[in-house]
């Protein structure tokens, strides 16, 4: 398969957050969103196979919680599938970013899914594969980036039509960030204020959680591999 880096930090979004992880980010793209942070996966990477991968992961080692990401992780299923099955096996906690774009339904269970619905403002609104919910279960998170409220808006009846809150363990809202951020670790960098949104989620009494991109905050938000 191939990959972009593999690496260790903290675990930046969702309801792991703040958790220890060792990140493997596959190289390859099929949606170009309009505030996306990791074009440079887009191309390029290098060729490892799989036991190269598991022993990139041992040097890193302690650590048992192992996030696939992108770019698109799920465009090289066909490598990454055993992958997880072999890494589960040997007692690893795993979890995925996905576009919502790929199918879901070769993921093994017991990985921990979070996937995107791409909103209006992303470009990429409609490309959610509406046939991904019934993969959905109680380990698993949906996810929104959100940019304005026109956004939020598609986001709060997206939420209530397909119930998501039944579907899955955590509905996730994330303000985007600048696509050229300053240098500064504040919200001053994101397109929409985090407070805003937190208001429209509390006026509409909202059942979904405020995620913001921690690893923004703890180092510089143009930072890679951390």
């Amino acid at each position: 398969m191939y990959l972009i880096e593999i690496y260790k930090s903290v675990q930046g979004e969702s309801s792991f957050a703040g958790r220890p992880c060792i990140f493997v980010r596959l190289a390859g793209c099929n949606l170009r969103c309009t505030w996306c942070d990791s074009e440079y996966t887009f191309k390029g990477g290098h060729k490892l196979s799989e036991d190269e991968v598991v022993a990139e992961i041992e040097k890193l080692a302690p650590g048992k919680l192992i996030e696939f990401t992108g770019g698109e992780p799920l465009l090289q299923e066909r490598e990454l599938v055993p992958l997880m099955q072999r890494l589960l096996a040997d007692g690893y906690e795993l979890m995925i970013e996905t576009s919502g774009e790929r199918p879901l339904d070769h993921v093994p269970a017991a990985v921990h899914k979070i996937v995107d619905v791409k909103c209006p403002a992303s470009g990429e609104g409609g490309s959610f594969r509406m046939s991904n919910l019934e993969f959905l279960g109680k380990g698993d998170e949906v996810k929104f980036v959100i940019a304005n409220r026109n956004d939020y808006e598609f986001a709060r009846e997206f939420i209530r039509q397909h119930a998501l809150e039944a579907r899955a363990g955590d509905v996730l809202l994330s303000p985007a960030f600048q696509k050229m951020p300053s240098i500064a670790r504040s919200t001053e960098n994101c397109v929409l204020d985090p407070r805003e949104l937190v208001e429209w989620m509390l006026a509409d009494g909202l059942d979904a959680r405020l995620s913001l991109q921690i690893h923004k905050f703890v180092w510089e938000p143009q930072k890679k591999g951390v």
